[in-house]
C-alpha cells in the first residue's frame, strides 16, 4: 500500500485486516497490532461516506464472526484499545498525541465491527464475542474471568468524563460517544420496546451507575460548548514527504490498515462534511443524552440518567444537594439556556428543552424567569411558522414548550410587554412592530388553519387551542393583525359548521330507503362545535378580563358581528354568547350615538371611551381558562422511536441501512 492514499474499496484487500479477521490468533504482545491501529484517516461524517465505509466493513465483519471463536482476535482488540486508554489521561496533560491516536484508531475500528455485529447477533451472542480469547496449544479456549463487554462500557464513559475537551482529543472523545450509541442501536431492529439485556443492565445496575451525574453533566457540556471539529492537522497525523508519520512509525505503518483514509480520494470531502456537521460532537453528545435519557425504568429501580437529568442546579444555587436525589450536579444554567436558544433549528436541541422544562423544576424556573424569553420564544414559533417543512414530532414537540410556557401567568403577561421589530421570517404580512403575545397568537393560529385544511389533527388542534386559552385572560394591547385573524379563524370554522351541517342535511333527505353506510357527519359536526366553544371562550375570557387593554378585538368583533347571529340561539354556544352580545350591544349603541360615517379612527376612539365605561359587572363570569400539558400513558412508546429516527438521521458518521429497521417505518416522522 506504501503512502498512497487508499479507497475504502480496498480495504477487503488489506493484508492487516485479513489476519485481524482471519483464524490465527494474534498475541496481544505482536508488534501486529501496534502496525495495525497505526494510521491515518479523516473519519466520515457525512452519511454517503459512512455507507460505502459500512458496506466496505460488512463482508470482514461476517468473516470475523465466523473465525472469531477460534482467534479470539476481537477481545485482544479491545484489550489493546483498553491498554492504550489507561494512560490517555496522562497522555492528553503531557500532549502525547501517540497513544491518543492509537487509542482512537482502535476505537473506530471496534466501533465500526460493533455495528455489524449488533445487526447480525443477539446480545447474547456478542457477549460471546467479548470473550472468546486466543487458544494456547492443548487448552480448551475457555474464558477469561473478566467481562470484557462491561468493561469496555465502563472505560468508554471514563473516558468521556475524565478526558478534556482538546484538539487532539476530540476526535477520541467523539468515537467514545459515538460507540455507546452504537451499542444502544439494538433498538432499531425490535419493534417492541426494550426493557432489559445485558448492555442496559451495565449500563443502569453496572460499574457505570456511579458515574450517571458526570455522564450526563459531561454531554451537557458538549452541548452547551458547542465546539466545532477541528481541522484535520490538528487531530490527524499528516504523511511526510518521504512516506513516513510522525514518531517515525512508517516501518508499521506503511503496510498497515491505510496511510491516508478518505473516502473516495483526497481531502475533498473534509469540507463539506464539516459544512453538514460542524458540531459533531455536541450533536452526538446530545443524542446520546436523549437515549439514555429515554430508556425505560427497571421493575424496581428509575432511570438513573432520568434522574440526573431531572434534578440537577444551577451553579450559583448555593443550598445544600439533597440526599434523596442521588444523581444530582450543578451547571451553569446561563451557558445552557444560550446554547438552547441557539440550537432549535434541530429536533434533537427542541426535544431537550421539551425534557427540561417538563421534568426539570429548576431548569423551568429559570428559564421563566428570564427576561429575555424572546430569544427562546422566537425559535419556537418560527419551527410552527415553517410547519410544512417540518416533521409532526418536531411540531408537536415546539406547540408543547409553547403550552408548558403558557401555563405561567408571568409568562403571558411579559409576552406582551416585549416589542419585536421586523421580524423577518413572517412573510405573510409585514410587521413592523409587534409585540411577542401578538406573534404568538398570530403563529399558533396559523398553525390551526394549516392542521383544519391539511393534516387534521385533533390533538394538535387541541394543545394550539389550549395554550390560547391559557394566555386569553392576559391579552394585553392586542396588534389589529392579531385581533383580526382571531375573528377570521372564528369565521373559517364557521363556514365549515355550516357546511358539514348542510352536508349532514342533505344526506339525511336523499337517504330514502338506502341502506348504505353514511360519513360520519355527527362526529364531525361535534368536534367542529367544541372547537367554536373553545374559541368563544377565548374570546369571552379577554373581554371579560382585560377588555379595556384590547380595542383592536372590540374593532374586529364588531366589523365582524353578524358572523356570531347564528350561535345566538344555539344550545351548546347560549351560555357564552350572552357576554358577547352584551360588548357587541354595548359598542354598537355608542357607535350610532356618536352619527354615521365614521373613520377608522374616530371609531377606535369611541371603542377606547367605551371600554372604560361598559361596567364589569354586566358581564357574566365563567370559570378562568387553564389547561395543563400532561405526558400520556406509557410515554417510551412515542419517545423512543423518536428518539431513535433522530440517532438514525442525524447521527454525525452513523449510517444504517433501512432494510431491517423494525423500531419505526421509515416514512415516518
Amino acid at each position: 500500500m506504501g503512502a498512497n492514499t487508499s479507497h475504502v474499496s480496498d480495504l477487503s484487500d488489506n493484508p492487516s485486516l485479513k489476519v485481524l479477521v482471519g483464524t490465527e490468533s494474534m498475541s496481544e504482545n505482536d508488534p501486529f497490532w501496534n502496525q495495525l491501529i497505526s494510521f491515518t484517516f479523516i473519519s466520515p461524517t457525512s452519511s454517503g461516506d459512512s455507507k460505502l465505509l459500512e458496506e466496505a466493513v460488512i463482508p470482514l465483519a461476517k468473516i470475523f464472526i465466523e473465525n472469531n471463536p477460534r482467534s479470539g482476535n476481537f477481545g485482544a482488540l479491545v484489550r489493546i484499545f483498553l491498554g492504550r486508554t489507561r494512560e490517555l489521561k496522562i497522555s492528553t496533560e503531557c500532549q502525547d498525541q501517540l497513544f491518543i491516536w492509537q487509542a482512537h484508531n482502535a476505537l473506530f475500528m471496534i466501533r465500526c465491527l460493533l455495528k455489524v455485529f449488533i445487526r447480525e447477533m443477539s446480545e447474547e451472542e456478542l457477549h460471546l464475542q467479548f470473550s472468546y480469547q486466543e487458544r494456547a496449544p492443548g487448552s480448551c479456549g475457555g474464558t477469561g474471568s473478566e467481562d470484557l463487554l462491561e468493561e469496555l462500557l465502563s472505560n468508554l464513559i471514563h473516558l468521556i468524563v475524565e478526558v478534556p475537551l482538546l484538539d487532539i482529543t476530540y476526535s477520541i472523545l467523539f468515537e467514545a460517544v459515538t460507540t455507546l450509541l452504537v451499542f444502544f442501536s439494538y433498538q432499531l431492529f425490535h419493534k417492541d420496546i426494550l426493557r432489559d439485556g445485558l448492555i442496559y443492565q451495565h449500563i443502569m445496575k453496572g460499574r457505570c451507575l456511579s458515574l450517571t451525574s458526570r455522564l450526563v453533566k459531561t454531554l451537557l457540556y458538549n452541548f452547551i460548548r458547542q465546539e466545532k471539529c477541528p481541522p484535520p492537522a490538528t487531530h490527524i497525523f499528516e504523511p511526510k514527504a518521504e512516506g513516513g508519520l510522525l514518531y517515525g512509525l512508517a516501518s508499521g505503518v506503511a503496510s498497515g490498515l491505510w496511510s491516508v483514509f478518505t473516502l473516495g480520494g483526497a481531502g475533498s470531502k473534509v469540507g463539506i462534511d464539516q459544512e453538514h456537521n460542524p458540531l459533531p460532537l455536541s450533536n452526538q453528545s446530545l443524542l446520546l443524552l436523549l437515549v439514555l435519557a429515554n430508556l425505560t425504568d427497571g421493575p424496581d429501580w428509575p432511570n438513573p440518567y432520568r434522574q440526573a437529568i431531572t434534578c440537577f442546579r444551577n451553579t450559583q444555587d448555593t443550598s445544600s444537594l439533597s440526599a434523596e436525589q442521588p444523581h444530582t450536579f450543578q451547571i451553569n444554567f446561563n451557558s445552557l439556556y444560550t446554547a438552547l436558544c441557539e440550537q432549535q433549528r434541530s429536533d434533537q436541541a427542541t426535544l431537550l428543552l421539551y425534557t427540561l422544562l417538563h421534568q426539570n423544576a429548576n431548569m423551568r424556573t429559570y428559564m421563566l424567569s428570564r427576561t429575555d424569553m424572546d430569544n427562546l420564544v422566537l425559535p419556537i414559533l418560527e419551527i410552527l411558522y415553517h410547519v410544512e417543512d417540518r416533521n409532526s414530532h418536531h411540531v408537536y414537540m415546539a406547540l408543547i414548550i409553547l403550552l408548558i410556557l403558557t401555563e405561567d401567568d408571568a409568562f403571558n403577561r411579559s409576552v406582551h410587554e416585549v416589542v419585536l421589530k421586523n421580524v423577518s421570517w413572517y412573510s405573510e404580512r409585514t410587521l413592523t412592530e409587534i409585540s411577542l403575545g401578538s406573534l404568538l397568537i398570530l403563529v399558533v393560529i396559523r398553525t390551526i388553519q394549516f392542521n383544519m385544511t391539511r393534516t387534521r389533527d385533533k390533538y394538535l388542534h387541541t394543545n394550539c387551542l389550549a395554550a390560547l386559552a391559557n394566555m386569553s385572560a392576559q391579552f394585553r394591547c392586542l396588534h389589529q393583525y392579531a385581533a383580526q385573524r382571531i375573528i377570521s379563524l372564528f369565521a373559517l370554522l364557521s363556514k365549515k359548521h355550516n357546511k358539514v351541517l348542510e352536508q349532514a342535511t342533505q344526506s339525511l333527505r336523499g337517504r330514502q330507503g338506502d341502506n348504505t353506510a353514511l360519513p360520519d357527519y355527527a362526529q364531525d359536526l361535534n368536534v367542529i362545535e367544541e372547537v367554536i366553544r373553545m374559541m368563544l371562550e377565548i374570546i369571552n375570557s379577554c373581554l371579560c378580563s382585560s377588555l379595556h387593554h384590547n380595542p383592536n378585538l372590540v374593532y374586529a368583533l364588531l366589523y365582524k358581528r353578524e358572523l356570531f347571529e347564528q350561535f345566538r340561539t344555539h344550545p351548546s354556544f347560549q351560555d357564552i354568547m350572552q357576554n358577547l352580545d352584551t360588548v357587541i350591544g354595548f359598542f354598537s349603541q355608542r357607535l350610532e350615538q356618536a352619527g354615521s360615517d365614521l373613520s377608522v379612527e374616530r371609531v377606535q376612539e369611541v371603542i377606547m371611551k367605551g371600554a372604560q365605561a361598559l361596567p364589569t359587572d354586566r358581564l357574566r363570569k365563567f370559570p378562568e381558562l387553564k389547561f395543563k400539558y400532561v405526558e400520556e400513558d406509557q410515554p417510551e412508546d412515542f419517545f423512543i422511536p423518536y428518539v431513535w429516527s433522530l440517532v438514525f438521521n442525524s447521527g454525525v458518521g452513523l449510517h444504517w441501512s433501512p432494510h431491517g429497521i423494525e423500531l419505526f417505518s421509515m416514512d415516518s416522522g
